[in-house]
């Protein structure tokens, strides 16, 4: 009897373990019906976007390609946020974004981007491309070079606990990742969303 109460008290935990992890998921359909609504009417890449989300813990994936056909994920990975400390304190940097387009705010930008030409890196794999920003929120990206590249010390798997290192704003990943990344870019043939959201 004792076992089986055992067994019944380790089912339950399993359970609502995987329950808990279940309603952590974010729900991401409304972003990418807009960003599927965006893209038809602006002439951008209808096969797929780049969706970053920074309310998400540095060390856990938080980067996404979503596939507009299929309606899925089809990779994800690590990026940076900026540490956003310049024009004042921000002791919890590592932890919470803050945003702020300010050249030399060092922050994170909200918003969508049109991922622009590729070009030389001193960074990474020594690509980069210029992100245009969209929207009031990011409209000074091409100013502060806020753009997408890589870092070696981003690393290609999730670290959390552990937090990825901070940038200047950039949404920086992995060079295995950013690879990936230009394979999929130099082949688009139409411009290619990336939208940051929190």
């Amino acid at each position: 009897m004792k076992h089986f109460l055992l067994l019944i008290a380790v089912c339950f935990l399993c359970c609502n373990n995987s329950e808990v992890e279940t309603l952590a998921v974010k729900d991401y359909n409304s972003f990418h019906k807009e960003a599927k609504e965006f893209c038809k009417e602006n002439e951008y890449n209808e096969s797929y976007y780049f969706l970053v989300d920074l309310s998400i813990h540095s060390g856990k994936n938080r980067f996404f390609i979503y596939d507009f056909e299929t309606k899925k994920i089809v990779d994800k990975n690590l990026a940076t946020h900026g540490s956003c400390d310049q024009f004042e304190e921000n002791p919890d940097k590592w932890k919470k974004v803050k945003f702020d387009h300010r050249v030399d705010s060092h922050c994170s930008m909200k918003g969508k981007y049109k991922i622009g030409n590729r070009d030389y890196s001193s960074w990474g794999i020594n690509v980069k491309y210029w992100l245009h920003g969209l929207e009031a929120s990011n409209k000074n990206a091409e100013k502060r070079v806020v753009v997408l590249h890589s870092w070696s010390a981003v690393k290609n798997k999730e670290v959390y606990p552990k937090y990825s290192p901070l940038s200047w704003g950039c949404p920086a990943v992995s060079d295995a990742f950013m690879e990936k990344l230009d394979e999929r870019l130099q082949q688009a043939e139409k411009p290619v969303l990336l939208w940051i959201v929190e």
